[in-house]
């Protein structure tokens, strides 16, 4: 069936995928565990080569065909002829069967005795063998686990649209029974969003659980415009309207406790692609200390709290976290003596003692037309939700000029960048510097699962990027996966962060038009700031996170 004899590191090396130190290094280590790894796996695990790159290289030298199981309609009707714990043994997907053959996408098929075993199972055709990704592989179980979960429940509705009773109550229960158990699922993973997305073969419903998206349910293409039509329905939106975005809201009673989401749908090239974002009212009730800051960024962050005026910036990116913060800020200065006020869109959480503003762009209501009508009803405290032009940022650092305390956010990579992006969108640099109290970076990053928590020994290449950081003596710890965390390793998030306070000599160097860099410099150096990867590498070595998640998030 194929050569059986065959170098793969010698090719490796060959293809200059690998250098040759790197090769020795891995068989050395196949060594030191006995052999019982392949050094392709190894050259993987070390991060020598990407595991596509690899499997890519095998197939050409084997003449197997490499194969994208997203880009193929699966038979999961084929797969259940099989014994599954015997698939998931020798991690092989059946997905698909012609007159000749039955074509099966493994991960190694240089696994002879499985294959055999595998042929042995199967007596009515050969197999050709395909190469895929593990992490594809793995994913086409899961498909295949959930379609057997909700197969009746898919079935009855299916049957319903069949008897063209598709308007009738019997019809929306079974959707709506789908809706809620989608929902459920998605509560009690602790997940943030949910994706509705159609594909050409099915629907995929994927939850975003720890910043990370994983996939849920996979249910036949025939029943999703039953199933968007509905949720459509739940959240107020036009359900004739297709071919452009909508954006809702609606609540659920979820096991006797109330839950809101927002709601958003875009047309795509299989129908519309809807996100639920879940909105947890316990965030409105975090105080910093809960954020996972360091005690000494705290200090630093209260300090600019106190100030009598100015603007303060959260930035990063979409996700990060920054709202959050902003509702905990202003939850550590509320008061019923000074009057707070926000600008927001959406607003998702109702803030005690605040007065807050929607912003309704649809009948050109915008933020700098909010924040010129807030103005004049006497404000101590301003949020704004973002600062996404010039006139919202004028009128803003005005603001704060005239003697209120405003919050806002801004999508920069760290806190330096935010005083050019500043100047980049027209705002002189006396303006910044006068107007300016300080600018927090932050980022979210996985905790490591308490229950599964072990001792890990990071790559070469992974400590060579944060050396100057490590102490004399250092541990860094991973989750193994279990099922208290799914067997992801990962349970929960915590930010990361870094505070840029402007001091005198900070401001300064703001009105001069200095560069970021000398500014970060300078901040370093005498203002004691410190970089978030630093922030990042302190609860790695605290066992907090890890060192790939950090990595993973920061520059």
């Amino acid at each position: 069936m194929m050569q059986k004899n065959i170098g793969i590191g010698d090719i490796l090396i060959e293809k200059k995928l690998i250098t040759k130190e790197q090769l020795e290094s891995a068989l050395a280590i196949q060594k030191k565990n006995n052999f019982s790894q392949r050094i392709g796996q190894i050259c993987i695990d070390e991060e020598f080569i990407s595991e596509r790159a690899f499997s890519e290289i095998l197939a050409q030298q084997l003449d197997i065909e490499f194969i994208d199981l997203f880009g193929v309609k699966v038979d999961f009707k084929l797969m259940a002829k099989f014994p599954i714990n015997m698939l998931k043994r020798l991690q092989a997907i059946p997905f698909m069967e012609d007159n000749e053959f039955i074509h099966v996408s493994v991960i190694d098929p240089l696994n002879y005795e499985s294959l055999e075993l595998l042929e042995k199972s199967i007596i009515t055709k050969p197999l050709k063998l395909y190469i895929s990704l593990s992490q594809d592989i793995s994913h086409i179980f899961e498909r295949f686990e959930t379609l057997s979960a909700t197969k009746t429940l898919v079935d009855t509705i299916k049957k319903e649209m069949l008897t063209n009773i598709y308007q009738t109550d019997n019809t929306q229960s079974s959707v709506m029974q789908l809706i809620e158990l989608i929902v459920k699922s998605a509560i009690k993973n602790k997940a943030s969003d949910i994706h509705v997305e159609p594909s050409a073969f099915h629907v995929l419903v994927r939850t975003r659980v720890d910043g990370m998206l994983r996939e849920s349910f996979v249910f036949d293409i025939e029943i999703y415009n039953a199933l968007a039509s509905r949720i459509k329905i739940l959240g107020s939106l036009d359900i004739s309207e297709k071919r452009k975005s909508q954006d809702g809201r609606f609540s659920m009673q979820i096991e006797e406790n109330s839950y809101d989401f927002r709601l958003s749908t875009a047309p795509t090239l299989f129908g519309e692609s809807i996100v639920m974002r879940i909105l947890d009212h316990q965030k409105i009730l975090l105080k910093l200390r809960d954020l996972g800051m360091q005690e000494e960024h705290i200090v630093i962050f209260e300090e600019i709290l106190k100030s009598p005026y100015g603007i303060l910036f959260i930035t990063g990116p979409t996700g990060s976290g920054k709202t959050t913060t902003l509702y905990a800020a202003l939850n550590e200065i509320k008061s019923i003596t000074n009057k707070m006020i926000t600008i927001e869109d959406p607003i998702e959480y109702q803030l005690p003692l605040a007065q807050q503003i929607q912003i309704n762009e649809k009948i050109d209501y915008t933020f700098a037309d909010a924040i010129r009508s807030v103005l004049r009803q006497d404000p101590d405290i301003i949020m704004i939700g973002e600062v996404r032009d010039i006139q919202t940022l004028n009128i803003a650092v005005q603001a704060s000029l005239s003697g209120h305390l405003v919050f806002t956010t801004l999508h920069t990579n760290d806190a330096p960048s935010a005083i050019s992006r500043m100047a980049q969108m027209g705002l002189e640099p006396y303006l910044i510097a006068d107007s300016l109290i300080g600018i927090m970076a932050q980022r979210l990053v996985r905790r490591i699962c308490l229950y599964c928590k072990k001792e890990f020994k990071p790559t070469k290449k992974m400590l060579d990027k944060v050396e100057k950081y490590l102490p004399e003596n250092y541990k860094f710890y991973k989750g193994d996966g279990c099922i208290h965390c799914d067997f992801s390793g990962y349970s929960g998030r915590i930010m990361i962060n870094e505070i840029l306070r402007v001091t005198q000599t900070i401001s300064s160097l703001i009105s001069s038009n200095t560069n970021k860099y000398e500014i970060a410099k300078q901040a370093h150096e005498h203002e004691g700031f410190e970089p978030m990867l630093g922030d990042g590498i302190k609860k790695a070595l605290d066992s907090i996170t890890t060192l790939e998640e950090i990595l993973r998030v920061t520059k």
